[in-house]
Parts: C-alpha cells; structure tokens; sequence
C-alpha cells in the first residue's frame, strides 16, 4: 500500500512538473487557439521550424504594404481575367490529375482548433499536430460543379448575384422525401474538400458516433481520389462534385439540416465579388445555432508578397502559374463577410505566425484567417 501511494505521489509530482514547466514557457498561454510556441529574444530562431503569435514590428508592417502595393501595381487586363474564374475547375481539376493526393498534408491540427468538429462526447484523434506545421502553399481549392450526374467545367459567366438563390424552407434537396445521413443526429459539410486532408482525419474521429460527413469540391478527379481512399465509408460519408459559386445548384441535403460547416482555404480561391453570397447561400443549410468554421489567407501573408509584377487580378486578388486564384483576407473583411450572412461571431483571428527554413536559413511571416460564426 506505502508503495502504491509513493507512486501516486510521484506521478502526480511528475505531471504538475511538466504543467508547470509548460505554463511558464509559454507564458501562461493556453495551447489553443493558435498554438502556444513564443519566440523571445533569447530564443534561437532556427530551433523551431514554426513561431506563433508573432508581432510584426511598423517596418516590417510598412515592408509588406510597399510589397504588396508593387506587386499589384501592374495587372492583367480585364479582358483576360475571365478565364480564371470561368475555368477555374479545369485549372484545379489539371492540379489534381498532377500531384493526386500527394501536395497536401492531412489536418492533424484540425480539432485541436475546431474542437466543434466533433459531436458532444466524442473523443478526437490525436491534436498534437501543430497547426502551422500542416500548411502548404497552396490554399485548397473552391468548392464544386454540379449534381452527382453532370459534370460543367465552365462556370455561369453571368454576374454574381450577392442576394444568393437561398433556397425555399421546405423545398426538398431531391426528388424523393430521404437523402443521405437523414438519420444522423449531427452533420457536417466541408466545402472544397480537394483529395480529403480533413476528410479522413474528421471520419477516423466520427466512427464511434452519430455523425455523418458530407463533402464536395467542384473537382472529379479530387472527388473520386477521395472515393477511392480505403478509408471513405458511404456509411459516414457522402462525397459529391459540387460548384458552390453555381447558384442553382443543389445540395443532397436540406435547408436548416447542418450543425457545421467547415471551409479550410477554399473562399480564398474564389473570386472576390462571389464570397458573400456563397457564405450566405451555404448559411441557409445550417440549423439554428449551428457553426461556419472558417480558415484561409490573411494580408500581407509571405505568399501574397512573393508574387512578381503581373500575377494580380485585382487588390489583394491574385492568379498563379498554374491559373489557380487566391485572396488574401482582413479580420474587418472575414466578419462583414460572415455578419452580413446573419451569423454571430464567436471567434474572429488573425494568426500570426513566423515559418522557418533551417535548412537555408531563412524566415517567412506567415499570416492565416481563423474564424468560428454561429447561425442565431
């Protein structure tokens, strides 16, 4: 008995130790939201391959908006900007026939940050991944074209209408009255789903429990990557080709049948003027009180900076080499996007963070959007 309880004692010392020690390294910081790894002056840089809550000092902040106001100053004419947005599947669809399911890494950080993920009760996989360790640079792309029968790889070049096509209250998503996950109790939607980077890391958490998983992205060839993975289940999920900049377009779900929504770097890839009205076409699927995670690009990002002269669309919007856009964000932009939407704001970030190359000895300010929006 008098060794059982010295070993009580000693254990319980041990863990105290350890919390304590990691209280004061991080200075008393939480190891959520947005990691808890502090760079002070008497770190070496080059230890960590990733800092967070970096502060920028006025030069460093007056740097990126000269970068920035350089880098846009020349843009493509107007008469030659359509395409990236008309064909913006066949530009993704092309990246995935290239790179498969090798270019991203999976989102082990995912439910460390949104822990909302996962229905009460349900224990999460592992979140000892950092979460800034997991970006690549390449953002995921947007959501996707049509029904599970037709495939357009052109978009609808009219205008984008802001109001969206909210769809009726109890108009049916199919022409039958059941649809997939009906008997679920908690249900998600990832929008922009790419090869399944989240996808796998939310099934493998959801197992054991009542929740079902809906995903799309206006790519065949991502969706059926994620089809043909050994872990996809048509009895958790349901991946679909889908364009969510299409107003028409319909979901296999109904109105007001979601508990949350996810977009990981998929808003940034669409065309500026379309965001509000995808944030509010998507919020009618949600319940009442249901939650829009939100993750993606912030100003001034390392990413925005390097691009040369003649990349740029139009402010802050930018094309790459291989015809794929990406926007980089404001926190006053991310909360009228998703207040205008009749959401509530539960947490809006910006996540500043300073990415290492130890191998070249290299430093790059990294700057992401975080945002978590509830459905009143």
């Amino acid at each position: 008995m008098q060794k059982l309880l010295s070993f009580s004692v000693a254990k319980s010392a041990k863990i105290l130790g350890r919390l304590s020690s990691r209280l004061h390294s991080t200075r008393g910081r939480p190891s959520a939201p947005l990691g808890s790894r502090i760079l002070t002056k008497n770190d070496d840089i080059f230890k960590y391959n990733m800092w967070d809550h970096v502060q920028w000092t006025e030069e460093e902040e007056e740097n990126a908006r000269q970068k920035a106001k350089e880098n846009s100053s020349t843009q493509i004419p107007l008469k030659e900007q359509g395409k990236f947005d008309v064909e913006a599947c066949e530009y993704w669809d092309k990246f995935y026939k290239m790179h498969q399911e090798k270019f991203f890494k999976d989102r082990k950080w995912l439910f460390l940050e949104f822990p909302e993920l996962l229905p009460c009760g349900t224990k999460g996989q592992n979140t000892n991944g950092r979460l800034g360790d997991q970006q690549a640079s390449h953002p995921q792309p947007t959501g996707s074209t049509t029904d599970t029968k037709t495939t357009h790889h052109h978009r609808n070049t009219d205008p984008p209408n802001h109001q969206g096509a909210a769809p009726e209250k109890n108009e049916a998503p199919t022409q039958t009255h059941t649809f997939p996950g009906q008997q679920s109790s908690f249900r998600i939607l990832e929008v922009g789903c790419g090869v399944g980077n989240s996808v796998f890391p939310i099934l493998s958490s959801i197992k054991e429990s009542d929740a079902y998983l809906y995903c799309c992205d206006f790519s065949p060839c991502a969706i059926r990557l994620v089809k043909d993975h050994p872990d996809y289940s048509d009895s958790m999920c349901h991946a679909f080709v889908h364009d969510i900049c299409e107003e028409m377009a319909s979901f296999p779900f109904p109105p007001e049948s979601l508990d949350v929504i996810l977009a990981v770097f998929v808003l940034s890839s669409i065309h500026p003027e379309r965001t509000q009205g995808i944030v509010k076409r998507l919020s009618t699927y949600l319940k009442h009180g249901g939650i829009f995670l939100f993750r993606d690009y912030g100003r001034y990002d390392f990413s925005q900076l390097r691009f040369k002269k003649g990349r740029c669309l139009s402010e802050n919007f930018y094309t790459r080499g291989d015809g794929t856009c990406v926007y980089f964000f404001t926190k006053g932009e991310v909360h009228d996007l998703f207040s205008s939407a009749g959401l509530e704001e539960i947490q809006n970030l910006e996540d500043r963070r300073l990415q290492v190359n130890r191998g070249k000895k290299v430093a790059m300010h990294r700057v992401w959007m975080q945002s978590k929006y509830r459905k009143l």
